[in-house]
């Protein structure tokens, strides 16, 4: 008994790691580690834009608000050092006709207000450089001109953060699983994807790739070898009218990878089908691509989408997204092999064959019987 239930548990942890070792996930994302990079991490900072780009909201606030606190403490300390210098800080007792280099800066905290006040010019008026100091006129001008640019490279890289076409990738959705089932008498793999707005993605292209682990004649192994996977739609694979929905599929014919394989042995198969959709953004004109993956466990064999597009009595178009992902079983052959060959047998049944010697010879019929 304590065997079969570890036998059982370890089937299922068997089970559970192999859904989970794939490349893409559902949503899109790479699950990908890379190790013992030889290349130093500082061509990441010569690159900062899209490393900033590349960052976590959580990361990107923390330098935002660290960028703008830290120039703002570090010009503080300046403005109080010059203060300090030129001795207009109330311990050293300046006369009344002192003139200092700013107006009512009395210690660090007045410093850091200044500070503040400068750089994101808000210019309350109670504090002002005056035309004692040139070192503090400089300051200034050099405190003015770090400011645009932090605030133009922080602000630009949150607003780039936003606008960017990944996001727009999220309202694009793929079906749940892939089915195998007849499509117009050929056996094909068909995915269901649609648009979630109504705007549409321009150029649209859609393909696919199969990942799996192939041994050369030579022998060598190759973990993740791709091999391309031809979708289509009945309008063709290429600038797609993506306003509703789309049954996208692979014709599993001779050429296609699938084609050994079979409803029996499709879970014991190990690849990962990867679809891409490639299209540009109506409204920004910045190209955007989605990802999905399947893998054997989620491609089901003998069924087809449910139907999702119905049309009102008010003649309007309705989409019902319950159905989405929804399936119906279908008969379907087992395998493609098979439904080729039934194919072939039907065609040499209608097939006639002439035989070139045969010749065929009149016969008259002769009567014996005299009246």
């Amino acid at each position: 008994m304590f065997s079969y239930l570890r036998q059982r548990f370890t089937s299922h942890l068997r089970e559970r790691s192999r859904r989970r070792a794939r490349l893409v996930s559902k949503d899109g994302r790479c699950n990908i580690e890379f190790g013992n990079v030889e290349q130093s991490r500082f061509v990441f900072l010569i690159d900062i834009w899209t490393t900033i780009l590349d960052l976590r909201w959580r990361y990107k606030m923390t330098i935002f608000i660290s960028a703008f606190l830290g120039s703002w403490f570090l010009f503080g300390l300046l403005w109080y050092v010059v203060a300090y210098i030129h001795k207009d800080l109330p311990e050293f007792n300046p006369s009344i006709n002192h003139t200092p280099c700013v107006e009512n800066i009395n210690g660090l905290t007045s410093a850091f207000l200044f500070s503040l006040e400068t750089q994101v010019t808000i210019g309350y008026g109670f504090r002002c450089v005056t035309e004692q100091c040139a070192t503090a006129i400089f300051l200034l001008i050099f405190q003015s001109i770090l400011g645009v640019i932090i605030n133009s490279f922080m602000c630009g890289a949150i607003l780039a953060k936003i606008s960017r076409s990944k996001n727009r990738a999220k309202t694009i959705t793929f079906s749940k699983n892939a089915v195998i089932s007849k499509r117009g008498g050929k056996l094909c793999l068909l995915i269901r994807v649609a648009n979630l707005r109504k705007s549409l993605l321009i150029g649209s292209h859609i393909y696919g790739k199969l990942l799996k682990t192939t041994i050369t004649p030579e022998g060598e192994t190759i973990i993740l070898d791709q091999v391309n996977i031809e979708f289509v739609v009945d309008a063709g694979n290429e600038n797609l009218f993506f306003i509703s929905p789309l049954t996208i599929y692979h014709i599993i014919d001779k050429n296609s990878p699938f084609f050994h394989m079979a409803a029996e042995t499709l879970l014991q198969q190990d690849f990962e089908l990867v679809v891409f959709l490639d299209g540009t953004v109506e409204a920004t004109s910045a190209t955007c691509q989605v990802r999905t993956s399947y893998i054997p466990e989620e491609v089901l064999w003998g069924y087809r989408f449910a139907p999702i597009v119905s049309k009102t009595k008010e003649g309007k178009y309705r989409v019902d997204f319950q159905n989405f992902s929804k399936t119906v079983a279908v008969e379907t052959p087992h395998c493609a092999f098979c439904l080729y060959n039934e194919k072939e047998a039907k065609a040499k049944e209608k097939k006639g064959y002439d035989n070139p010697g045969f010749v065929l010879s009149e016969v008259s019929e002769t009567s014996d019987t005299k009246m």
